[in-house]
């Protein structure tokens, strides 16, 4: 079975992250899947909601750290970065449904959804800076503007996780819910949105959203090549050597 499925009814496109025994890491063929599944979804005028989804008990740990050192984001064109942009730019709603823990890009990609609703059980974390990198999906404009400027130094700078009280709290959820209802809540209320009328629909997204998309854009290109120079760099490398090594890094002289 694919690692991500889709499928499409009563005018919701569900994407779900189907890899549960490596904790529904992302790959680069994953990204690529994503990406066109979204891409898919702008052009079906059948599809009139996206909603990504997870398992009850994780939504994302984030890249594949195996795969993305084999395969690292080297341009624009690279399947994370058009998963990001397809995201950022997608006209139609967008909602996720969030149990577990969801790191990295699995919060980032977040701050681009419409509507989020979240199990008790969901531990939200963008540790980049412990990884020797930097934030992306233009998450170092999106997070403070969301969460201010103090709460979103916290979670980027040290990269703890926040749990789902604390993200309703900051904005990036609507609801809390128990894990096992968190992906029927989400399909029920996109299935509300889609009988609704679809140009109102994109029309109020522009409105709410238009001011700032090309620098949400610009944020997320400066980002990614920032991201590409510090992959290279002595800090990302001793990282994810001592990830690999299952051993605690020592950035006493990166």
């Amino acid at each position: 079975m694919p690692d991500i499925l889709t499928h499409i009814d009563a005018g919701v496109m569900t994407i779900t992250f189907n890899r549960l025994d490596k904790k529904n890491s992302i790959t680069s063929t994953m990204y690529a899947a994503m990406a066109d599944a979204v891409a898919q979804a702008a052009a079906d005028t059948s599809v009139r909601v996206v909603l990504f989804q997870g398992h009850e008990s994780i939504f994302s740990a984030g890249n594949d750290i195996g795969d993305f050192l084999n395969q690292p984001p080297s341009t624009q064109e690279s399947p994370v970065f058009r998963f990001l942009r397809g995201i950022a730019t997608f006209e139609k709603p967008l909602l996720a449904a969030v149990a577990g823990p969801a790191v990295g890009i699995g919060t980032t990609m977040l701050f681009h959804c419409d509507l989020v609703y979240a199990g008790d059980n969901a531990a939200f974390s963008m540790p980049f800076v412990n990884l020797g990198l930097c934030p992306e999906a233009a998450s170092s404009l999106l997070a403070p503007r969301m969460f201010g400027y103090h709460r979103a130094s916290e979670a980027l700078l040290m990269g703890d996780p926040f749990f789902a009280e604390a993200a309703q709290e900051v904005g990036l959820v609507n609801r809390v819910v128990p894990p096992t209802e968190v992906n029927a809540v989400a399909q029920a209320q996109a299935r509300k949105l889609a009988a609704k009328p679809l140009s109102s629909l994109i029309e109020t997204k522009r409105l709410m959203k238009g001011g700032y998309q090309q620098e949400v854009l610009q944020k997320m290109d400066e980002e990614g090549q920032s991201f590409g120079r510090m992959l290279r760099e002595p800090a990302a490398r001793e990282a994810f050597g001592a990830f690999m090594e299952k051993r605690k890094p020592d950035f006493s002289k990166v």
